[in-house]
């Protein structure tokens, strides 16, 4: 097992993101310029700044057209004809989608150029310079001083650039094309049932690294060995060969040092009998300190073990029972896409307030803070690849961009202790290109981290001689670690005054997680308990749910659909949608609704032991 875990942490290092660059790790602790604020922009419905009148790329930043935006032109003179001007134009907040901040474009799908100057306080030639995303949804092409640094797709994961040669000390200027138009190759793909945010939905951040520079790392708690700590450490530039690395833990008392390899990389195994495990009930993190004869960087780290025994998850060798809700990365009091620490606190503390020690963080990865709050409120989590209903199976290139996806995505949270699951995909029709596709990503996901465990959201329905008998018949549940599914009896079809006769059938000995149930209500409108959209019925479908559930021997946890209402183009019915999907225990305006309370007693009363 540390074999194939040592194998794990080596293939992080050999990867790199669509910007063909390998991805920074903890900005989150490292010292940066930030890009955030007031950036100017310009709609581009036709792309005009991209191509020229013969549907032809403005000829690059060697030999562009004169109507390349990222060029950010001024004209020589009275007479030049240039048809933008980035300082004339209005400006939107970053981080921020474009559709709540401004009314006109609340329903825009497409391309928009943002404009940002800046200065760098302190240039110095000997550094490098990194640019670095949160994430853009969903295409981003990024200029700098009129120099195209690359191009990533995906729009809820981190990249960066390096434009050291490009940067000066005052007077530069950041250009980056935004695309959130949906398309059918693309991950996710053209139907979703969330709302589209276009925009720089994350932090903007310049870093200035030294020559030589800590470029990845992670330390973990052996799966096999709650003693040992595995870990490795990458380093960037032209001194990272046989170079000295310390490893210090001050609480434990631990400093060790090592020396890297021929590509200024290392791994490790070290002792440590002292471990307070990270865990729901005391989340400890120890300050992790890694240092270079060149940079220094700190983290804040858990360590612990998540594995399955038969039905049982064990956090660190016990069992536990995962309280949980699903969450959308929505702030619905704003109307927007989420992306502070205010944002994090208050959805975590919602899930917390209904009695959570877990979150599924649906449909695609959130921000970082989320992970972060998570560590120190010890709210275990379910983190979600944006493979989600119908992907084009047969396409290679669809593939690479799951792909990439899910490398970025853990390459990001490798070392986050409240990261519990990864998983594949959501409600995915099934097929042998299906099954391939999926298999694939386990075997990615299993290469990069043997630490945590696998799932997808899978479907169950009724067998055909007795529909009160629920099943799952997924091929793909054997090569997940959690057999997880989705079950709407009563919403989605089937009598809600029939729940209490139904049942499932599932003969595998995995632990099963139901991953979504729920009903739309409308907050605020009450009628009696048979009557669709309103509290009353909402409540009545969790009333008879949730003891049917717990009859299921190997269940192990739900994570109800969903804590607050959100945005969706899909959800049309007025009065009671307009817009919205009203599955939400928490309505837009923050209300609770009665299904809250309903579920914050069933957690309060459940008995599993710890």
């Amino acid at each position: 097992m540390k074999t194939l875990l040592l194998f794990s942490m080596v293939l992080f290092c050999t990867f790199s993101t669509s910007a063909s660059e390998p991805l920074l790790q903890n900005t989150y602790h490292r010292k940066g310029i930030t890009l955030n604020g007031r950036w100017h922009y310009i709609v581009d419905m036709y792309e005009t700044g991209y191509y020229n009148y013969r549907w032809q790329p403005h000829g690059g930043s060697e030999n562009p057209g004169a109507g390349a935006f990222f060029l950010n032109k001024k004209p020589a003179d009275k007479m030049e004809l240039v048809e933008y001007d980035f300082d004339a134009s209005p400006t939107l907040r970053v981080p921020g989608d474009w559709n709540s901040q401004k009314e006109n474009l609340f329903f825009y799908e497409g391309t928009l150029w943002y404009k940002k100057s800046f200065n760098i306080p302190g240039y110095d030639s000997g550094k490098r310079y990194f640019i670095h995303f949160g994430a853009v949804n969903y295409r981003a092409d990024v200029y700098v001083n009129g120099k195209k640094l690359g191009m990533h797709k995906g729009g809820f994961t981190p990249f960066n650039f390096e434009m050291t040669n490009v940067v000066q000390a005052k007077n530069n200027f950041v250009i980056v094309r935004v695309d959130n138009k949906r398309a059918a190759d693309e991950v996710p793909t053209l139907n979703t049932d969330w709302w589209n945010y276009g925009g720089i939905t994350r932090d903007v951040t310049i870093y200035e690294l030294s020559s030589t520079y800590i470029e990845d790392y992670s330390l973990q708690m052996d799966p096999q060995n709650a003693e040992q700590l595995v870990g490795y450490i990458r380093l960037s530039g032209m001194q990272r060969a046989q170079s000295k690395v310390t490893v210090s833990i001050p609480e434990l008392s631990v400093e060790k040092e090592f020396i890297t390899n021929d590509s200024g990389f290392v791994s490790f195994v070290f002792s440590e009998d002292n471990i307070v495990p990270w865990s729901d009930l005391n989340p400890k993190l120890y300050e992790v300190i890694i240092k270079t004869n060149t940079d220094k960087l700190s983290d804040k780290i858990g360590f612990r073990q998540i594995t399955t025994r038969g039905a049982d998850i064990l956090l660190n060798g016990k069992n536990i029972f995962l309280k949980g809700i699903c969450l959308h990365e929505e702030n619905a009091m704003r109307g927007g896409r989420a992306y502070s620490i205010e944002d994090a606190k208050m959805l975590l503390g919602w899930a917390q307030e209904l009695g959570c020690n877990f979150v599924r963080l649906a449909h695609y990865p959130h921000n970082e803070h989320m992970v972060r709050l998570a560590d120190e409120m010890g709210m275990l989590v379910w983190e979600e690849n944006p493979v989600y209903w119908t992907i084009q199976w047969d396409n290679p290139g669809t593939y690479l961009k799951a792909e990439m996806q899910l490398k970025e995505l853990i390459s990001r949270d490798k070392n986050r202790a409240s990261v519990i699951i990864w998983s594949m995909a959501n409600e995915t029709p099934q097929s042998d290109d299906r099954f391939k596709f999926l298999s694939n990503l386990v075997k990615t996901a299993r290469q990069l981290d043997s630490t945590r465990l696998l799932s997808a959201a899978l479907e169950d329905h009724g067998k055909k001689d007795n529909r009160n008998v629920m099943v799952v018949e997924d091929k793909f549940a054997d090569v997940v670690d959690i057999l997880s599914f989705n079950q709407y009896y009563g919403w989605y079809g089937g009598d809600i005054e029939n729940i209490k006769n139904i049942r499932w059938e599932i003969e595998m000995e995995k632990p099963i997680i139901i991953s979504e149930f729920g009903a739309g209500a409308m907050q605020g409108y009450h009628a009696d308990s048979l009557t669709r959209w309103s509290e009353e019925f909402q409540d009545l479908l969790y009333r008879e749910t949730l003891p049917i559930l717990a009859r299921i021997p190997q269940l192990r946890g739900i994570s109800p659909w969903i804590l607050a209402d959100f945005r969706s183009p899909r959800r049309m019915l007025i009065p009671y949608q307009n817009g919205w999907n009203r599955k939400g225990l928490i309505s837009e305006t923050g209300n609770r609704k009665k299904a809250f309370y309903t579920l914050k007693k069933f957690y309060k009363n459940l008995d599993f032991g710890h």
